[in-house]
């Protein structure tokens, strides 16, 4: 798949064989369909199906539909529960924010993503973007975590 695809999909976390596979035989190399990656999530309606009338959002589910390609993504994001990686973080904190369905849904649409930009411009994965992502995470929640105590008159100390 490496020698077909210009890039190895297997090297990110929850992408299998089979799921390359998949995506070669649904999309196949050439990506060209795609005027952008916003296109091609909405393609596997993994992207929200905004319904808006006078301004307002009424719905913003994403749409029906049964791709096999979205159904494999959404099961590979589902692997990914237990996973030691940004991918497996972000899918657990969209799992406790948002539920599992909608998790997954987010998680597989991150996949699409992913996958989109490695086979378009012929990248392999790289982790340590994700590594920069994850420190302004924890940078954030540790802002979050001295606002709140101060709010309870506590004061937080580094262990």
């Amino acid at each position: 798949m490496h020698r077909i695809l210009g890039t190895d999909l297997t090297l990110i976390d929850g992408i299998s064989d089979l799921t390359a596979h998949i995506f070669f035989t649904e999309v196949g190399p050439d990506l060209s369909w795609f005027k952008n990656v916003c296109h091609f999530c909405s393609w596997l309606n993994l992207s929200p199906n905004n319904k808006i009338s006078g301004g307002k959002i009424l719905s913003s589910q994403t749409g029906p539909g049964s791709n096999r390609l979205a159904n494999t993504l959404r099961l590979s994001a589902d692997s990914l529960w237990r996973g030691n990686s940004y991918l497996g973080d972000y899918y657990r904190r969209m799992r406790a924010r948002h539920g599992a369905p909608k998790a997954i849904t987010a998680t597989a649409h991150k996949l699409a993503r992913i996958i989109f930009h490695l086979v378009k411009y012929q990248k392999t994965f790289d982790e340590t973007i994700f590594a920069e992502l994850e420190k302004a995470h924890q940078k954030h929640m540790k802002k979050r975590l001295e606002k709140q105590a101060e709010s309870m008159g506590f004061q937080l100390v580094a262990a």
